[in-house]
Formats: structure tokens, C-alpha cells, sequence
């Protein structure tokens, strides 16, 4: 276990199930997918910064597991810029690429959007333990337990995949076979890491069912997973989120139902 996991077990929502997480992920995301507008998105984000503070995870550890969010909202909002729907004033326009007060307005919100959207779900999932989650899949949500597991054995996989891609690379170097032709190194230990993924695959898969993982039989749960008063109050106060960023999206004129008429 990493520095950075060590620190995402500590807090009041590194407690709650995965579920709830999950659920909650989904109340504050649906309504900002519904409407495009400013309001809405950045009032939500400013809810979602004190709702931060209670996840147990440093500023430091914070920037380096969100930083590629905080990239690639800017960058959103620019393409909307600069090729979005033009509407209003237009600021610039040179050949496909056009400035308008329209493009401007709907780029600051589709990078609120974002932000609002994806920096919740990256704060609650650091503290998510797979094995919690998949129990929680199984016992709460009633998700099948063989697509489950199998999910979690995939994922338990992860880390061995960055271990063999290095052991790849330091057994090619040392044959001497990694010193030119990049791209062709490249592809040769991607189809190399796909031989090794597909062989480990099938042996995984041999020895679970060797136990009885795909047995057609109810199964027992060595920890059993609850959804008490704890995880029903992280779902209000995404709920409570959600109420909030619309009514003052809707007070204030802005809402854009984007499944509406036109």
C-alpha cells in the first residue's frame, strides 16, 4: 500500500460504502448533464469543495490525483471557444475558427461543467477499496456474483500489468534489443504484455472456477457489506446538491434544458 492509499483511509467518507459513492457520483452528475449553463455548475462545484474537505485526503495528494481534471477542463473550454456555436457579439472569426459572445458563455460552462462534474468523482473514488466495492455490488445493488468477482480479479490485475510492461523493458534493454526503432519496440512489447495478459487470463479464470466461483449456487460473503445512516446521509447531501445548484440555476434565469426544444 501506497503513501497516497494510507492517507485515503483516513476521514469520515473514507467509511462509507462504495455504493454510496457511487449513488452519490450520480445525484450530483445527472442534473449537470441535463443543462449547459454557469449557475448551475458553479454553484454546484462550490458545494462540492466543503464536501472535499470531510474525504480525509491532503492538498497535495489532491492535486496529484486530479491534476489530468484540472487540464482538461481549460482545454474543453477553449475548443468550445474557439469552435462552439457562434451567437451574439463576434470578438474574433478567422477561417472555421470563430469568437463570440455565445462561444465564450458556453465554453465557461461546459468547464464548470466538468470540473463539477469529474472532481467529485475522482475525490470519492480515492478512498474506494475494490474488494469493499465489488461486496457491495454483490450484496447491496444484487449485481450477478460471477461478473462481479470477475470484475475484481480484472482489476486486482492492474498493477501487474505496470510491473510486467517494466520487467518487458528491462529484459529487452538487457538483450540489447532497446536501443533504436522506438515505435517498433513499442508495438512489440504491447503484443508481448498482450500474450502474457491473455495467458495469465485464462489461469486466473481455470483456478476460480476451480473453487467455485462459477457455481449457479447462492454464495456466502466473507465480509458482509451494510448501507446504514452514514451512507444515506452522503446520498441527501448529493441530493441536497443537486436542489441547490438547479433551483439557483432556474432563480436566476440561466437553466438550459438541453434535451428541450429548440
Amino acid at each position: 500500500m501506497t503513501l497516497l492509499d494510507t492517507h485515503a483511509r483516513v476521514g469520515v467518507v473514507a467509511k462509507i460504502n462504495p455504493v454510496a459513492k457511487l449513488g452519490v457520483s450520480a445525484l450530483i452528475a445527472i442534473p449537470l448533464i441535463l443543462t449547459l449553463d454557469v449557475v448551475s455548475a458553479a454553484v454546484a462545484l462550490g458545494m462540492e469543495c466543503v464536501l472535499f474537505l470531510f474525504a480525509g485526503i491532503g492538498w497535495r495528494e489532491f492535486w496529484i490525483r486530479t491534476w489530468p481534471v484540472w487540464i482538461a477542463a481549460p482545454l474543453t473550454g477553449v475548443t468550445i471557444a474557439l469552435y462552439g456555436e457562434a451567437s451574439g457579439a463576434i470578438y474574433f472569426e478567422w477561417f472555421v475558427v470563430r469568437v463570440s459572445e455565445g462561444s465564450l458563455t458556453l465554453a465557461l460552462a461546459t468547464m464548470f461543467r466538468v470540473l463539477a462534474i469529474a472532481l467529485p468523482s475522482v475525490v470519492l473514488f480515492i478512498t474506494v477499496d475494490p474488494t469493499d466495492l465489488a461486496d457491495g455490488l454483490a450484496q447491496i445493488v444484487k449485481l450477478p456474483a460471477r461478473f462481479v468477482l470477475g470484475a475484481l480479479a480484472g482489476l486486482r490485475m492492474v498493477g501487474l500489468f505496470v510491473d510486467d510492461w517494466r520487467a518487458l523493458e528491462l529484459a529487452r534493454r538487457a538483450r540489447g534489443v532497446a536501443d533504436r526503432g522506438r515505435v517498433r519496440r513499442f508495438a512489440g512489447m504491447v503484443f508481448a504484455l498482450l500474450v502474457l495478459s491473455i495467458r495469465r487470463g485464462a489461469k486466473l479464470a481455470t483456478a476460480m472456477e476451480a473453487r467455485g466461483f462459477g457455481a449457479p449456487v447462492p454464495r456466502t460473503w466473507a465480509r458482509e457489506s451494510t448501507f446504514g445512516g452514514r451512507e444515506w446521509a452522503l446520498l441527501l447531501v448529493g441530493a441536497l446538491i443537486s436542489a441547490v445548484a438547479v433551483t439557483a440555476a432556474v432563480m436566476a434565469g440561466s437553466w438550459n434544458f438541453i434535451l428541450g426544444p429548440e
